[in-house]
């Protein structure tokens, strides 16, 4: 029987002429749902708002894809090995610092938020900063009200101590939706044990990338994730691991993003040379490359597809 695939992370180019035809890269027998960035700190509310409006109204227009409102969805479309399409953002600058404009953002289809992203920010410190001074009061109460909307706080490219008091604020999951395990390649953006514990505990989903400078030195193969996933495994148990491809479907949108907005990263970026990607038809073949490895098919079915599903079971219930 065939398993669905849920990638909580990927990336089309930010500029509202995108199109959505390379996400059908993700197309497979037993259909994926991939959640696409749209936007993160350089990104006011109504960049947001036009970015969204444009990725819904393409997708829209496109056979092979559907947006999911809710879990329900997911699974209606996958089960036509189709394609279903939810939104994240990289950072709560899109916010516009007005929390009532998270009802709004949910009612768009956005169903993952990080509150910093690298640098700090009103909502409290990234993995890039020297000084980690973890989630502001209006950090807390931005998670407060996504949890009310159904959109789940995310601790990717925050700091430790952000991530760690996410954890402890959240009245639902938190997940990580694309990070690597430190303990195997000590990179900032990669999370401690801490860190993945704490999620666990809340009955989130740590999703380990396929970008290849959070793998390894630039690596990523599937031999190299796979050891990211299975130290998560035994660190946090089965349950509460996932994968994203954190793919960038624009390699060149990205390198410019790197060029206009230099003060958000740092040499970690790029000490390796161009960064490397895991394309979605590697991404595709984990599965079997999981299973050649002795993992059985329920351990195989959580880790690319059901734990997400858990999460979003819980958390979308009151998304609009």
């Amino acid at each position: 029987m065939s398993q669905f695939l849920w990638d909580q992370h990927a990336c089309l180019p930010l500029q509202v002429g995108a199109e959505v035809e390379p996400l059908t890269r993700f197309q497979r027998r037993g259909g994926a749902f991939v959640s696409v960035n749209a936007g993160y700190s350089p990104h006011s509310f109504e960049d947001t708002i036009a970015l969204l409006q444009r990725f819904r109204a393409a997708v829209d227009a496109h056979p092979d894809l559907e947006l999911a409102a809710h879990v329900d969805d997911v699974e209606r479309i996958t089960s036509d090995d189709r394609i279903a399409v939810a939104f994240d953002l990289e950072d709560s600058a899109p916010i516009g610092g007005d929390l009532d404009n998270l009802a709004t953002l949910a009612a768009l289809g956005v169903r993952t938020l990080l509150p910093t992203y690298n640098h700090a920010n009103r909502a409290g410190s990234g993995c890039l900063d020297a000084t980690d001074t973890g989630l502001t009061a209006w950090g807390a109460e931005i998670v407060a009200e996504m949890n009310v909307v159904g959109i789940v706080p995310d601790g990717s490219h925050c700091s430790t101590r952000t991530g760690l008091d996410l954890c402890d604020v959240s009245k639902g999951p938190v997940v990580y939706s694309h990070s690597c395990m430190k303990a195997i390649w000590e990179h900032p953006r990669n999370i401690t044990d801490d860190q993945a514990r704490a999620c666990a505990a809340t009955g989130g989903v740590v999703a380990i990338t396929g970008v290849g400078i959070f793998l390894g030195p630039n690596t990523p193969t599937l031999d190299a994730m796979t050891s990211h996933l299975e130290y998560a495994v035994d660190l946090i148990g089965v349950d509460h691991v996932g994968i994203s491809s954190d793919f960038s479907f624009d390699h060149a949108d990205f390198n410019e993003e790197l060029q206009r907005n230099p003060h958000l990263f740092d040499e970690s970026y790029t000490k390796w040379g161009p960064i490397q990607w895991m394309p979605p038809e590697t991404v595709l073949a984990l599965g079997r490359h999981l299973g050649g490895r002795g993992w059985s098919d329920a351990d195989v079915h959580a880790v690319l597809g059901g734990n997400f599903r858990r999460v979003a079971k819980q958390a979308w219930v009151d998304a609009t």
